[in-house]
């Protein structure tokens, strides 16, 4: 039996500190805590039963100078069971730690993992006394130590960033040049041949689908599904155990180690703003059965049921002092102890919502701004949630940039033909300042995208015009209808050429818009060799080829890919298209043009009347070779190409009155020869990128 000492309220979790084991719970509403200590991860009796004695501070603790690294466990915490008081104690359900720092695998799916009677006379007011623990995956005390040789961020300016959204598992599952024992792991994603991908795309910076310990609905493992996208997080300071070989936490960091060797970044996608516990018919995995009106949004007048601001059930209580506690200290364990550069935070507005509304000054981002920490790393908001008010782009704070969900609306509708779309396609090429520039923020306050893990992925957004998630099993009744795409001809696979050269065509024109685009571009994993998922625009539960990249590579994917990585290393060379702030529209000092000019295909300077022209489709945008605001190592302005911009998204040829000068094709998606005299033919759904030589 294991030794009990008095043990310390703080820090909360399972602590190693060399000689035993300190283990603190933080449960303000529970009248009791007991530690369960198992032998194995299937275990359904605890081996010991501890009582939590020492409480301080609303802090059960105690202290195990015989417990080491690898020890498993779990708490029961005694309490009422009072759902209409918000309150869901039951002593007969193991939960998981809210700081554990590795969990053993996934929840084993039946009915005594809920804390009531399915199926009983009263729903959720009938409590199950049935013990969960064969069910529930277990804690485990890890041993944080680690030689981080060298390592240090790679710290690259926003303006300089290039953001590249990918899944652990989804990026190597295919890849053949990724050993078989390490496809869909954390040891995978960091091996030779993705880090050289990475670079060769010009990518600085990972950003990962949420690697948090998730848990995957019991709907869909019942239908032989899965949570692959992992946005149902239960373990916020806890590696997925699904990415792993043996050691979740160590694999992790030999792959962040890797990745900063490599002089790549490591964003994580965290959601903290739900858990997979659900709403009042929901399972008692973790938080509800610690203490669930500190942890979640209850109805104020009915607090058996959940405030939902996610479409999940339940949503997180940023409000609660010790909610907002575990998220800051989540967040700072990952950059001090994980060594990540950054977060992109899932449905943002959510954790601002103290009360109901969303509040710009709510206290979560005054933590945030204030911490010496997490005021240092990126930053990233999904700017949207679905509760009253959620749509919040560019609305969020200085120091934060935002998924600008407006550029990839703009663009889409741009490139598939759409009226009226020359004003804000203006505004979305050079940086959306009439979203950001209000709250005083730079033109890298907008993350670009044309694609995300959501919806389309690029190559389907071409080829398709209707979702088809039929493999969801909900009747293709789930996924958006409003996809904002075009199929040029035909729905899905075909063989004609014609086509096809279309829908390349298409994928070339987004790509090279995002790259030319100010502001931070993103590009969700495959897009670059036309990764499809069958006109699945909701695949968050494939865990299969329809999710997993195709690296086989046909001379279409094979040029697209040269084409993507042209395109991003104009943009890394050239200075002018990647700006810390926005243009002014004004003489640039010491020369006679101005920073930004917007052309008319006849090459007059556009007027106010030309913007609400719904009839344009194209549009030239000319930026000044010193409309740079970088400088070199003695603060000298670094002076850069003229380049001059052209798109046309008509059905028809656009004869261009070209600016005065001799011009050299940069960048072209439809493969025309360098222009020659005053004129140049724009052929229809095309761009092209020039530059003024001397």
């Amino acid at each position: 039996m294991m030794r009990v000492w008095r043990g310390e309220p703080y820090p909360l979790g399972a602590t190693w500190d060399g000689q035993g084991v300190n283990f603190a719970l933080f449960s303000e509403h529970g009248t009791g805590v007991q530690l369960c200590l198992f032998d194995a991860a299937d275990q359904a009796d605890q081996s010991q039963l501890i009582a939590l004695t020492e409480r301080t501070n609303q802090v059960w603790h105690c202290y195990l100078p015989d417990a080491r690294p690898g020890q498993l466990y779990g708490y029961r915490v005694l309490g009422p069971y009072e759902p209409d008081k918000g309150l869901r104690f039951n002593p007969a359900k193991l939960v998981l730690d809210a700081y554990a720092k590795a969990i053993t695998g996934p929840v084993r799916w039946d009915d005594t993992v809920y804390g009531y009677t399915i199926g009983g006379p009263d729903e959720d007011r009938s409590r199950d006394d049935r013990n969960s623990a064969h069910a529930m995956p277990k804690c485990v005390v890890i041993d944080s130590a680690f030689d981080w040789g060298d390592d240090h961020p790679p710290k690259i300016p926003w303006n300089r960033t290039v953001i590249y959204e990918c899944h652990v598992k989804g990026m190597t599952k295919c890849h053949p040049e990724v050993r078989d024992r390490l496809r869909g792991t954390y040891l995978g994603l960091c091996t030779t041949p993705i880090i050289e991908h990475l670079r060769a795309l010009g990518v600085t910076s990972v950003e990962l689908l949420p690697i948090h310990h998730c848990v995957s609905a019991r709907h869909l493992v019942e239908r032989g599904l899965a949570n692959y996208w992992g946005y149902d997080s239960i373990g916020f300071l806890a590696p997925d155990s699904r990415f792993a070989l043996e050691d979740q936490v160590g694999e992790f960091k030999q792959m962040v180690r890797a990745f900063h060797a490599a002089g790549l970044e490591v964003i994580l996608d965290v959601v903290y703003n739900h858990t997979p516990e659900g709403n009042h018919l929901g399972p008692t995995l973790a938080f509800k059965g610690i203490d669930n009106p500190a942890y979640y949004h209850l109805v104020p007048d009915e607090q058996r049921h959940y405030m939902d601001f996610t479409a999940t059930g339940n949503s997180l209580n940023m409000g609660h002092p010790n909610t907002l506690q575990l998220v800051m200290d989540s967040l700072r364990y990952w950059v001090n102890d994980m060594h990540v550069d950054g977060f992109r935070f899932d449905l943002a507005p959510v954790l601002a919502r103290e009360l109901w509304e969303v509040d710009r000054l709510s206290a979560f981002f005054d933590v945030i701004h204030q911490d010496p920490v997490l005021s240092q790393v990126k930053l990233i908001a999904e700017p949207w949630d679905v509760g009253p008010g959620g749509y919040q782009v560019g609305k969020f704070p200085v120091g934060w940039a935002e998924w600008n969900g407006k550029y990839r609306d703009t663009m889409r509708r741009f490139w598939k033909g759409d009226e009226g779309q020359i004003a804000d396609l203006a505004s979305r090429l050079s940086g959306s300042a009439d979203i950001y520039q209000w709250t005083q923020r730079a033109a890298y306050a907008s993350v670009n995208f044309m694609t995300c893990h959501d919806g389309f992925p690029l190559h389907d957004l071409v080829s398709y015009e209707e979702k088809h998630n039929e493999a969801n099993g909900e009747n293709n009744q789930d996924g958006s209808n409003d996809n904002l795409s075009r199929n040029w001809g035909v729905e899905g696979p075909t063989e004609d050429g014609t086509i096809l050269d279309a829908r390349y065509r298409a994928m070339r024109n987004f790509i090279a818009t995002l790259a030319l685009s100010q502001g931070i571009p993103m590009i969700s994993h495959g897009d670059e060799i036309a990764r499809s998922q069958r006109g699945n625009n909701n695949s968050y539960c494939q865990d299969n080829e329809i999710t997993w990249v195709d690296w086989t590579l046909d001379d279409r994917r094979r040029a697209l890919l040269e084409f993507t990585r042209m395109a991003f290393k104009v943009r890394a060379e050239n200075p002018v298209l990647r700006r810390r702030t926005f243009f002014r529209g004004q003489i640039v000092e010491h020369a006679d043009v101005k920073d930004l000019t917007w052309l008319r295909a006849d090459g007059a300077e556009m007027a106010q009347e030309d913007w609400h022209n719904a009839d344009a489709h194209a549009l030239g945008m000319m930026i000044n070779g010193d409309a740079t605001d970088e400088t070199d190592e003695k603060e000298q302005p670094i002076k850069g190409d003229t380049m001059l911009l052209l798109v046309n998204a008509s059905e028809a040829d656009v004869d261009f009155t070209m600016p005065a000068g001799k011009w050299a094709t940069v960048i072209d998606t439809d493969g025309r020869p360098d222009p020659a005299g005053e004129h140049y033919t724009l052929t229809p759904f095309s761009l092209v990128l020039l530059r003024l030589t001397p």
